[in-house]
């Protein structure tokens, strides 16, 4: 048997697990995994800025293609401690990351030795599994394991933290014999999909939610499949978006309090039947449960079993991965459609379209200082389907989900139940180190730009390059319209006057300077009319010199984007006028029908 350390057989393990790069921050008690890796070869690194940052880069990196883990490494004490809101981001979502973090040696981890600290115990409420490994020949088997778990069933991320004894600890292992162990995924059975599509044929005006659980399993195509062999319209969660194309016939809009279309809304709530397939019914989504159920028959699958019935009962609940239930229900509908039993959905399906060419929300506005919707009519414009939308939360993602459009999966990456600010620099980073040569365009608002803007020297160094729309209306937007309805606007307000920067009037911080001196490139807009040229020349200076380019839009103070005040989704507020002829929405998927 081959002998090396406990550090050597993690990265020999990581290689075998399929891992080509990981993002850290090194530091006195993970350095021995450090040398391992700068010995073995065969991993890249990206040194951030901040231990937070690496984590976020890692889910950037697992969310852009099928199979990626992204890892994530810090040394013992806060290294860890930063790390856990990419973990909770990364658990809400059921992204699989790997978190690897060093530790004071095991004799004095109980004596409060310097930076040790019990981070397993911190970690375990938003991993599947997080462990301080005290003997160095258990590592193979708990890093096998930490793979395993992250695959299986509900993906989410684990936590593994070395002493730094153990990682120094010479063992027996042979890198050769080493083989992942085969991920578990529930599978839906014959006769409960027989039952599911039973009970969509009976229905008269069925739907289908496609979640982000279909983006995981890789089946948008088998989605699409099963959509058009039963005609039945979808709706795409935000975290689902993009598993079938928004200009596709059957695709219905979003719903929801916040991210949903007026469109979306209305057809949902002509329904009488919904499919739900890899979804949460995540609250944003569904708003009052007794509007979002009434009238209405709900099959729910998902690969989690305690997620059936967690919200609200359905009416059947099936334990399966998405892409193993497609399957059967695309084999199920097929053979139905050849016999002539399936029932003829076009009129429903062309209702749904009726109301996305009529129920519109206005985007082409003159207005200066600019008005947001304006900023994503010239980005449909800019950014082609292959686009790769990065944004985490805010009224930038929540006017972006109304008004962008998006057309395959995995292209539009959005951090969704944490919402943390600062998620999306760090993020289109590991987006951009996955897929080098897509177009990557982040969006945020001013305050989410400014908690995390350290890791744009993170694309100056390693020459990382993407396009970053950056919003300011130097307000918390969304916060301060969440106050409305208790009458205040109360320590919401960013706006201060930079002496250094005098031209800004009050809109504070000179982005365009901060992002220079980080060895970025930066350009201000500050009329509607100079939005697309600025678009353009960001995509060239960002291919030129390989840095991120930030697109600094100068906002209104105020807008109030769309959205519920009373929690249901029959009930959306348009604080804005609609579109009432063609030329007020000349980006829709749809022309305006007036």
């Amino acid at each position: 048997m081959a002998r090396m350390t406990a550090a050597r057989a993690v990265v020999e393990i990581l290689k075998r697990e399929g891992v080509t790069h990981a993002f850290g921050v090194p530091g006195a008690a993970i350095n021995p995994f450090y040398a391992a890796l700068a010995a073995s070869g065969g991993i890249g690194h990206t040194l951030a800025r901040h231990v937070e940052g690496a984590s976020h880069m890692a889910e950037g990196y697992t969310r852009t293609h099928p199979g990626n883990i992204g890892v994530c490494v810090g040394t013992s004490g806060p290294a860890g401690t930063d790390m856990i809101t990419g973990l909770y981001s990364a658990s809400g979502d059921s992204v699989p990351i790997l978190c690897i973090t060093g530790q004071a040696p095991t004799a004095v981890i109980h004596k409060e030795d310097f930076q040790a600290v019990d981070i397993a115990a911190i970690a375990r409420p938003v991993t599947k599994a997080a462990v301080t490994v005290l003997e160095a020949a258990q590592v193979p088997g708990v890093l096998q394991q930490a793979f395993h778990l992250m695959r299986s069933g509900r993906p989410g991320p684990v936590l593994v933290d070395l002493p730094v004894d153990v990682q120094l600890t010479e063992i027996e292992f042979d890198p050769g014999t080493y083989e992942p162990l085969r991920a578990y995924k529930p599978a839906a059975t014959r006769a409960q999909i027989e039952k599911a599509v039973g009970m969509l044929n009976a229905s008269e005006r069925p739907l289908i939610v496609a979640g982000g659980g279909v983006v995981n399993a890789d089946a948008a195509e088998l989605l699409v499949e099963f959509a058009e062999l039963t005609g039945t319209p979808v709706i795409p969660t935000l975290m689902g978006w993009g598993v079938l194309p928004d200009d596709h016939e059957l695709n219905a809009g979003m719903v929801g309090l916040q991210t949903s279309h007026r469109y979306g809304n209305a057809t949902f709530l002509e329904s009488d039947f919904v499919l739900g397939i890899g979804n949460r019914w995540a609250n944003r989504h569904t708003g009052r449960l007794d509007v979002y159920t009434a009238g209405r028959t709900f099959v729910h699958v998902d690969i989690e079993p305690t997620q059936l019935g967690r919200i609200f009962a359905p009416d059947l609940g099936i334990a399966s991965d998405a892409g193993a239930a497609l399957e059967l229900f695309v084999e199920v509908a097929g053979e139905l459609k050849a016999a002539g039993e399936l029932p003829d959905r076009s009129a429903w399906a062309a209702s749904a379209q009726e109301r996305r060419a009529t129920l519109q929300r206005r985007t082409h506005f003159d207005d200066v200082p600019i008005k947001p919707q304006r900023v994503y009519e010239e980005m449909n414009k800019a950014f082609g389907p292959e686009t790769r939308y990065v944004t985490t939360i805010g009224l930038s993602q929540i006017a972006g989900a109304q008004l962008l459009h998006v057309y395959r999966p995995r292209h539009w990456i959005n951090c969704g139940q944490a919402g943390p600010l600062g998620w999306t620099v760090p993020a289109a980073l590991g987006v951009a180190r996955a897929d080098p040569g897509a177009q990557v365009v982040a969006l945020s608002g001013d305050y989410d730009f400014q908690f995390m803007i350290e890791e744009l020297a993170v694309g100056a160094q390693h020459r990382i390059p993407y396009v970053h729309v950056l919003v300011n209306n130097a307000y918390l937007g969304l916060i301060r319209q969440a106050q409305l309805g208790l009458g205040i606007d109360f320590q919401v307000n960013l706006e201060f006057e930079n002496i250094n920067s005098p031209e800004l009037g009050v809109y504070g911080v000179d982005h365009v300077k901060v992002v220079e001196g980080l060895g970025c490139k930066a350009i201000r807009v500050t009329e509607p009319g100079g939005l697309g040229g600025a678009f353009e020349r960001a995509k060239k200076l960002a291919a030129e010199f390989q840095v991120p380019v930030v697109v600094e839009v100068i906002l209104e103070r105020v807008t109030n984007i769309a959205m519920s005040r009373t929690n249901d989704i029959g009930d959306v507020v348009e604080f804005e006028e609609v579109a009432t002829e063609p030329g007020h929405a000349p980006t829709a998927i749809r022309t305006l029908k007036v």
